[in-house]
């Protein structure tokens, strides 16, 4: 069938290589078959029609004959290095991050499913992330706490270390990869023919298997038991923090361990709010106390300690206990910050009364 390889393209006659090349990114990238918006039919005719226009020969060719030219060999390509089905298109500009020719997406993005994934980087194995909720009073909130959790999760195995062998037994060449740890797989593709790479189920891409197997986890290296794991909670701590424990999360056979994320809920305190490094209280005082001045007892996280209320203090008056407040990371304290509120009595009796119109009288 005759094609207008312009058209399909989207460019005028013209066209520069550059302009070529950034029309068939965008519509590969549109029309690519595991997109959403794929198709491909589609896909397959933009490649033809690239692999016409890149290449200078075929272009002039194509460009004296017109829509009869069949040069393309009707958009059949023979891979990535036989110069056919791609011209000279410099794929290296499919990099990841768009380095090199700027472009937003990778040469895995485009052509997924023919590396059996998308990017060819091999990705490390890594285990599950687990978490766990932990209830702290306001005082271990304060001060830190260690606490000890069970958890029922996939742990390395005691018995072989996570080797799967069992004690004594040496590991042996994996008969499945012959030892490379990895399997190799030829594909065939309207692109051409690939070789795709995917770890050794058997040997985990160790290359190695356990000559005897480990009995107590049957060779896989790993089991589920219940593991205790010590919890350091620091100083200072907030309700609803999140901490993360590296590595403690669930183990995986021939990788790395997930990580422990604990999520932390304070109980309220009857008296103490934090705020930042300080505390925060309210204290009721007596009118008297306010005008003249006194002493109150009040309990702070450490004890109860006997505080001046100086005279002439005001309803919402700040007092400031230095050094009695939450611990931070330099080794000091915050502060316990006394908010004072002022009672006025709603009965008084008649001499209480009379006493107060004398302070009247003085202007008070």
């Amino acid at each position: 069938m005759n094609k207008d390889y312009y058209e399909i393209l989207g460019i005028n006659k013209k066209a520069p290589k550059e302009e070529i090349k950034k029309a068939f990114r965008t519509l590969a990238h549109k029309y690519h078959p595991d997109k959403k918006t794929g198709d491909d039919a589609k896909f397959k005719e933009i490649n033809e029609a690239y692999s016409v226009l890149s290449d200078d020969k075929k272009r002039a060719e194509y460009d004296s004959y017109g829509q009869t030219f069949s040069g393309a060999g009707g958009g059949q390509s023979g891979g990535f290095g036989g110069g056919q089905g791609f011209g000279d298109f410099d794929f290296s500009q499919f990099t990841q991050g768009g380095q090199g020719g700027g472009f937003e997406f990778d040469l895995g993005d485009i052509f997924g499913n023919v590396f059996g994934g998308g990017n060819r980087r091999t990705q490390a194995k890594r285990g599950r992330d687990i978490s766990v909720d932990i209830e702290l009073s306001f005082e271990e909130s304060v001060f830190g706490v260690e606490r000890i959790v069970l958890l029922n999760k996939v742990s390395k195995c005691d018995t072989c270390g996570g080797s799967g062998a069992e004690k004594g037994s040496e590991l042996v060449r994996c008969d499945t990869c012959n030892g490379k740890g990895q399997i190799r797989e030829v594909k065939r593709t309207f692109f051409g023919q690939f070789e795709q790479a995917s770890t050794c189920d058997v040997c985990r891409g160790t290359g190695k298997v356990p000559k005897v197997r480990c009995p107590t986890c049957g060779g896989k290296g790993i089991l589920k038991k219940e593991t205790e794991v010590k919890i350091k909670i620091p100083a200072g701590i907030d309700n609803g923090e999140m901490m993360r424990l590296t590595g403690a999360g669930e183990a995986i056979a021939g990788g790395t361990a997930g990580d422990l994320y604990i999520k932390i809920y304070v109980k309220k305190h009857p008296t103490f709010r934090k705020d930042g490094s300080n505390l925060v209280m309210d204290l009721n005082v007596r009118l008297t106390d306010a005008i003249l001045g006194g002493e109150q007892n009040i309990n702070t996280l450490d004890g109860a300690i006997k505080i001046k209320i100086p005279e002439g203090v005001t309803h919402g008056e700040i007092l400031r206990i230095k050094g009695k407040g939450v611990p931070n990371d330099r080794g000091h304290r915050g502060d316990i910050l006394i908010k004072l509120h002022i009672g006025i009595p709603k009965k008084l009796s008649k001499e209480a009364k009379r006493i107060v119109e004398e302070l009247k009288k003085e202007g008070i």
